[in-house]
């Protein structure tokens, strides 16, 4: 704890001391009293500034002479070159291939060279290690660093600080030194503060050291900033101890999560950074009535991600809806289903005509339409009413219209 007391130290002044502020839209939705930590204001929109910038104060001058190096799906690589480039320190980054565009030019807009390699963090990590024995670069690890560690735990002092009585705290895990240094902050602070962690379950790393399990890692995840195979062997043994179980999260679950803070919160989270919303939705039982402290840890999204995620949650929804409707082929038809469509509410995004499949009649088409409804039982009365006038639709799936 005498290590993240100075952490706190190092960062004030440096590092934002980001709002801790109820959320009711969440709560409602949860059942939980939610409070979220918003580490998504910080200038790189990541907590990762807190434990890069503590790392790399305590360098000495010949290794910062030297410059440092870091691997990173992007918001520790962001973290790295900001604050290394603050205190004039050279810094690599190496990164996935895979990761997000925005990362990568942020990460470069900051003064870093940046070498993208490899389709995991584990890659990332392998090219890494080879420049640094090659150039003789100090390394500058995501997670598995006492320092990086008590940069992070500052997060849960602040957030006990601001919300004394705080049941829980979630925190999401990648090799595990955010929930590391704040399981060590929370515990001394508060040891009756119940500390879960959660882990996208396509990489059920630390669930799987924990539990001695043998689940399969790896995946395309919308967590890619928690998408660790190998967890910190600092990191284990303190999530061991003070870590009250991990809650694993599908990714369904993260897109909702996703949303909701876009929708309901006006704010932007990543996958990894909405993990621990996604452990609310995904097991909601766990943490009905109990004050819940969430730390928003990351909000660099790809903008054509977000944009997807947000058009796949109102087809979950029903508020956009494809069907298919058999009909004459004569002339004011279409308009007759149109007319109805806008009498009922419905706003119509789409139409297609498709003539030419063998099961519909010679003089008849296919019309496949896409719709904006106001929710699910605005769409049952929508399709009850072309059922009366004879226009029975049949729903297009997402992904279907081509092939039916």
């Amino acid at each position: 704890m005498a290590a993240i007391e100075a952490a706190r130290k190092t960062i004030a002044g440096q590092v934002m001391r980001t709002p801790m502020l109820p959320a009711p839209p969440l709560s409602a939705i949860t059942g939980a009293e939610v409070f979220v930590k918003y580490e998504n204001m910080q200038v790189t929109n990541s907590f990762k500034e807190r434990g890069a910038l503590v790392k790399l104060v305590s360098l000495s001058e010949p290794e910062k002479a030297r410059g440092v190096i870091a691997m990173s799906a992007g918001n520790h690589a962001q973290a790295v070159a900001l604050h290394a480039s603050r205190l004039g320190v050279p810094a690599t980054i190496v990164m996935p291939e895979t990761t997000p565009f925005v990362k990568v030019a942020a990460t470069r807009s900051h003064g870093a060279r940046v070498v993208l390699d490899g389709e995991t963090l584990s890659d990332a990590q392998a090219r890494a290690e080879a420049i640094q024995s090659a150039e003789g670069l100090t390394w500058v690890h995501p997670y598995d660093d006492p320092h990086v560690m008590a940069g992070q735990g500052t997060i849960a002092c602040e957030m006990l600080e601001d919300v004394p009585d705080l049941d829980m705290i979630v925190i999401p895990i990648g090799g595990g030194g955010l929930i590391g240094g704040n399981a060590v902050a929370a515990k001394t602070l508060r040891p009756d503060v119940e500390i879960v962690g959660v882990e996208a379950a396509l990489y059920p790393s630390m669930w799987n050291a924990i539990h001695g399990g043998t689940r399969p890692v790896g995946g395309p995840t919308l967590a890619e900033g928690i998408a660790v195979k190998i967890v910190g062997r600092s990191t284990l043994p303190v999530v061991r101890e003070h870590v009250r179980d991990i809650v694993l999260v599908g990714e369904s679950e993260l897109e909702r999560a996703v949303n909701l803070y876009l929708t309901r919160q006006k704010t932007i989270a990543e996958g990894a950074g909405a993990a621990g919303l996604a452990a609310l939705i995904a097991e909601p039982e766990r943490f009905r009535g109990r004050k819940v402290g969430l730390i928003l840890c990351g909000g660099n999204i790809d903008p054509r991600i977000l944009a997807s995620i947000m058009m796949r949650e109102l087809e979950r929804d029903d508020r956009i809806v494809s069907f298919r409707l058999t009909i004459p082929d004569r002339p004011g038809v279409l308009g007759l289903v149109a007319t109805l469509l806008g009498r009922m509410g419905a706003n119509i995004l789409e139409v297609e005509h498709r003539r030419m499949f063998l099961d519909t009649p010679a003089k008849g088409t296919k019309l496949d339409i896409t719709i904006e409804t106001r929710d699910r039982e605005h769409l049952r009365e929508i399709f009850a009413a072309l059922e009366a006038e004879g226009l029975p639709a049949t729903r297009i799936e997402a992904g279907d219209a081509d092939v039916m």
